[in-house]
């Protein structure tokens, strides 16, 4: 078995990860470059679902089928290890106009998923509109700063070394194999590497990452301070989603901006997102905004992940191009990592998360 694993990356893909082989007795180092989670794990909304699930491949809704299948246990067990309510809420979502009733309905039908169309107002009387929705009773949400800090603690029960404010510099490697990664507080050597570093990973690759396809992809969220029990469940509408938290914070997003490395917010986007959430609930005119940010996801094709071992390094795995999705599918994206890592067998195909021919480092 192994002894040492060093994960690059803390965003929630890293954290879970990490968690996940510490929990089958590996020896974690976990290497942040900022703060853990600061990245786009925590400014994500945290809501536990495709947008919608019927657009996207069974590549996508495979892995985020499974990792909501785990949530519950996987909250309960963070919740006990931390002592942190990570806020995870089966709340529900109402989907408005425009949906493909036939398709939703084939999705829902072949996965037991109770999902049917119903008045929108009778479900949310605050609506501005009047027309029929669907209603996804199943779908949950959890509160991304929560979920993290809850993931620290447990980390750090589990005897996780956490490296934060620690830039991977390079690489000492064979044609074959990594020693060592180099940081500017000195190299770590471990048995095995996984790259986790979301829309940087392929960046700390240089020119051995130019086939992983994987980009930033900025996104822009705003955030109402509105009372709580105004809003219970998730409002969704022809990609804009509003979520409501316990406290009465109520998020509506997000944008997605193919603009590099840019974190910047603009006001365009700002007057964008919180005319559009009004439209919906007019009482988030009269209400305060509370917040306005940016975060970068790891974009990636058809939002499919790479979780695999390197075809040539035999010790460097990646995990990462979660793009919108990296909270939804991070206990089943650690589990399924953890397991190739240590030769477990999968509960699914692993082989469409394959990574693309590179070349050595």
């Amino acid at each position: 078995m192994l002894q040492h694993v060093c994960i690059i990356g803390g965003g929630v893909i890293g954290c879970a990860t990490a968690l996940e082989l510490a929990t089958a007795g590996c020896r974690v180092t976990l290497i942040e470059r900022g703060a853990l989670g600061g990245e786009s794990s925590w400014a994500g909304a945290g809501l536990l679902s495709p947008l919608l699930p019927w657009h996207y491949p069974d590549e996508v809704t495979r892995l985020t089928d499974w990792s909501r299948a785990l949530y519950p246990d996987w909250i309960g067990d963070l919740r006990a290890a931390s002592g942190v309510d990570p806020e995870y809420r089966a709340c529900g979502m109402l989907v408005l106009p425009p949906y493909d009733l036939a398709a939703a309905l084939a999705w829902a039908g072949a996965r037991g998923e109770p999902v049917q169309e119903l008045s929108a107002r009778s479900m949310l009387p605050a609506l501005a509109v009047d027309d029929f929705a669907l209603w996804m009773s199943q779908v949950a949400q959890v509160r991304n700063p929560r979920l993290l800090q809850a993931l620290r603690l447990a980390l750090l029960r589990r005897g996780v070394q956490i490296l934060e404010h620690t830039a991977v510099t390079g690489w000492r490697a064979t044609p074959t194999r990594i020693e060592a990664v180099t940081t500017a507080q000195g190299a770590i050597a471990a048995d095995a590497f996984v790259l986790a570093a979301g829309a940087w990973s392929r960046e700390l690759l240089g020119e051995q990452g130019a086939e992983i396809p994987i980009k930033p992809v900025r996104g822009q969220i705003v955030l109402f301070k509105s009372d709580p029990g105004r809003l219970r469940q998730i409002v969704y509408r022809d990609g804009l989603y509003i979520i409501p938290r316990d406290d009465g914070h109520i998020l509506a997003g997000s944008t997605l901006e193919d603009v590099g490395f840019d974190k910047g917010m603009t006001e365009a986007a700002r007057i964008d997102l919180s005319r559009r959430a009004a439209e919906l609930l007019p009482f988030l005119e009269q209400t305060p905004m509370a917040g306005h940010w940016a975060g970068l996801r790891p974009g990636s094709p058809d939002n499919i992940p790479i979780m695999a071992r390197h075809p040539s390094i035999e010790n460097l795995y990646l995990s990462s191009g979660h793009y919108r999705y990296g909270v939804t599918m991070a206990p089943a994206s650690a589990q399924l990592m953890a397991n190739l890592i240590l030769g477990r067998p999968n509960p699914i195909d692993a082989s469409p998360y394959r990574w693309p021919a590179l070349k050595s480092l």
